[in-house]
């Protein structure tokens, strides 16, 4: 076993074997420093994904042969569930006020992990080292228990029979990425039946669109779900998704809108306008708004904004990293039930040299998927069109989403048709029901849709 560089000192007995074992117990010092430097690097915008994939290899504390990187673990792990920023400085800073910095080491050691890392998106690989290291020398401490007791004259062959039988399940059950059976159908049926009864007594059903007919078809916006708004430019994607937006506060939920693209003046303008029907080049140039309208902006601040559970969120680096953390933020604060992304393409991230750009939206796509789980919120998110009227990068997006809305205005390319002022929700995919064309009207001076009857479904 070779040994890894500048390691911090040793407490008496870390190398210790087991009574009856000769050799030094299996672990990988390496693996175990570039684990703990991929948890505290910040090398880049795509830093904070690397550290959630690495802790989704289910690594704990316990699983380290050197005490000093649990504590390092464990420090790193504290301030990422608390939303905080990861990095050696805030680590340290946390070690310390445990008064933990001397024992993992120091701020130096700290840095040596960093410069131990030989590539930080291979963190997750790094880690699962470490949890078989920690695996074999799990079933080295049972099996010398199984022999300790085997050797001794304790108990009965009944007894002896009982020891094994606990340890080697212990060691089984303990083994990295082993999970539980899943359930049987019988044991899912009461929680499904119960929620099946909730859901046709009209309980059970998602957090608002803001339109009845998108509501119907796919059963609202629930927590777990991805929705994709596509569109090409300037036909009113981010104008959907800001309508739905207020729309599901609206209706109790607690919202985050990113915006990528527009500043919190240009969203404010926009909410103004659709919820105050004020045309919205009134409130956007000189001496535009009259005295009436001053009033409505006026009631608006005391009857909506006041009690809407609306946060807008305006990233000062566009990385999804940055996103997860203000929305378990607001998770933290107050909850967080839909989830707002303008948009996609938008979304930086840290790519591997030879990697596409459709693998780097993938990515972002994902990490969306996987964040709309552990946050338990319907994340929307806004994606390009291109000139032919595909999504950019389309086959990642949609394999995340479990509904996904195009919107076409058939004026934008001819000013006269007949169909002006109208505004198609195409639903391309939708896992909770059928496709569908939902056809609303399109107030884009006051920047909000207005859903009409459907006029298909297919």
């Amino acid at each position: 076993m070779s040994t890894a560089h500048d390691l911090p000192a040793q407490r008496p007995g870390d190398d210790a074997a087991p009574p009856g074992f000769l050799r030094t117990p299996p672990h990988s010092l390496e693996a175990e420093q570039a684990t703990v430097g991929t948890l505290v690097s910040a090398t880049g915008p795509a830093s904070g994904r690397y550290l959630a994939e690495t802790l989704e290899t289910g690594i704990r504390p316990e699983d380290y042969y050197r005490p000093a990187h649990a504590l390092i673990h464990q420090a790193a792990v504290d301030l990422h569930r608390k939303g905080e920023p990861v990095d050696v400085l805030t680590v340290a800073a946390e070690l310390e006020r445990r008064g933990d910095l001397t024992k993992a080491g120091g701020a130096t050691y700290l840095h040596t992990c960093i410069q131990a890392v030989p590539t930080i998106a291979s963190g997750p690989r790094y880690a699962e080292i470490v949890r078989a290291k920690a695996y074999r020398r799990a079933a080295i401490d049972s099996a010398h228990k199984i022999l300790a007791y085997a050797y001794s004259d304790e108990g009965d062959e009944e007894a002896v029979r009982a020891v094994v039988e606990k340890e080697l399940t212990a060691i089984v059950t303990g083994t990295p990425g082993l999970s539980d059976a899943p359930p049987l159908v019988n044991d899912l049926y009461l929680d499904y039946a119960l929620e099946l009864e909730q859901v046709q007594n009209g309980q059970e059903t998602g957090w608002t669109y803001g339109f009845e007919d998108l509501d119907a078809v796919t059963a609202g916006m629930k927590g777990g779900n991805v929705t994709v708004i596509a569109a090409e430019s300037g036909v009113g994607k981010s104008t959907l998704a800001l309508n739905a937006a207020v729309a599901a506060a609206k209706s109790g939920a607690q919202v985050m809108f990113s915006s990528l693209e527009m500043s919190t003046t240009e969203l404010m303008h926009k909410i103004v306008a659709a919820e105050g029907t004020l045309p919205l080049h009134h409130l956007t140039r000189q001496g535009g708004l009259s005295a009436e309208g001053w009033k409505e902006v006026e009631r608006l601040g005391r009857e909506l904004f006041r009690t809407l559970r609306l946060r807008v969120h305006e990233p000062d680096h566009a990385s999804l990293g940055d996103i997860a953390s203000a929305a378990r933020a607001s998770a933290r604060k107050g909850g967080l039930d839909v989830l707002v992304l303008d948009y996609l393409q938008l979304v930086e991230v840290e790519q591997a040299r030879n990697a596409t750009r459709e693998q780097a939206v993938a990515s972002v796509s994902r990490g969306l998927k996987l964040l709309s789980k552990e946050l338990d919120c319907h994340v929307i998110a806004l994606s390009q069109l291109n000139d032919s009227g595909l999504m950019r990068e389309s086959r990642a997006i949609k394999q995340d989403a479990s509904v996904v809305i195009r919107v076409e205005r058939p004026d934008m390319d001819e000013p006269e048709s007949p169909r002006a002022g109208e505004v198609d929700f195409v639903i391309e995919k939708n896992r909770f029901g059928p496709r569908a064309t939902i056809t609303g009207g399109a107030q884009m001076h006051y920047s909000r849709f207005r859903v009409l009857p459907a006029t298909g479904t297919g």
